[in-house]
């Protein structure tokens, strides 16, 4: 019986083009740290790599002390003094990025319904941001952060996609088991990974990501009216 459905939240709950919202993102952030002597692509590339030690983690620690740490050593000690004015840009100039993101009334809809249902609804999304930018997202999206059970961010979490342990330590937290959760996403291989768990699956199409062009019949798939389709007959 289905208990949980996680959602993925870029380019799910918030349509997106992932390529134009991180291009955005950057422009935004390279122009408010340019002043503090942060040049571009030396930025960027350490945003990438702190990416990358995120995505690589192991739980020993958190994304955010793994981010940091790599970060810290390609840019220097000095980012940690810096750190105010990374947070600083997440609660202003990173807000202007909305303006490259879609919105759907039907993420609210979807996400009232099932709670109405009795469904635990939790946001699965990749934990390589501050929870300030992942409830900025959130809202964006036209949710609220208390509207799930869970929403990762790289604070709470030691983990990211498509480690098969982030779905399992977020089934952990929620106390649910794999045949009781449904993870509804737009990326192949970041989302739908989670089947390799037993856990069912719903491939959201609307901004599809199929970076190897993978058959995804094996999937249910569509967008949110088929969604609601398939839900409705999982719950009857």
């Amino acid at each position: 019986m289905l208990k949980t459905v996680l959602f993925d939240l870029d380019g799910t709950l918030l349509p997106m083009d992932n390529d134009v919202f991180t291009k955005t993102y950057f422009s935004y952030l390279t122009k408010t740290m340019a002043p503090l002597g942060y040049e571009p692509k030396q930025l960027i590339d350490g945003i990438w790599a702190g990416t990358a030690a995120m995505v690589h983690n192991d739980g020993s620690c958190t994304n955010e002390a793994a981010f940091w740490q790599k970060f810290s050593s390609l840019l220097g000690e000095r980012v940690y003094a810096d750190q105010p004015a990374f947070d600083r840009f997440y609660r202003t100039e990173f807000q202007k990025a909305k303006s490259v993101c879609g919105f759907s009334p039907e993420s609210r809809q979807i996400v009232d319904w099932l709670k109405k249902c009795g469904i635990c609804v939790a946001l699965a999304t990749n934990p390589i941001f501050p929870a300030i930018a992942t409830e900025s997202r959130i809202r964006w999206a036209g949710l609220s952060p208390e509207d799930f059970a869970l929403y990762t961010t790289y604070e709470n979490i030691g983990f990211c996609k498509p480690n098969l342990q982030y779905y399992t330590e977020i089934m952990n937290r929620l106390g649910c088991r794999a045949d009781e959760c449904l993870m509804v996403g737009n990326d192949v291989d970041e989302d739908m990974i989670a089947d390799k768990l037993g856990m069912q699956m719903f491939l959201l199409t609307d901004c599809l990501l199929n970076r190897h062009q993978k058959d995804i019949s094996q999937y249910p798939h569509g967008g949110f009216h088929a969604l609601r389709t398939w839900l409705e007959c999982q719950l009857a």
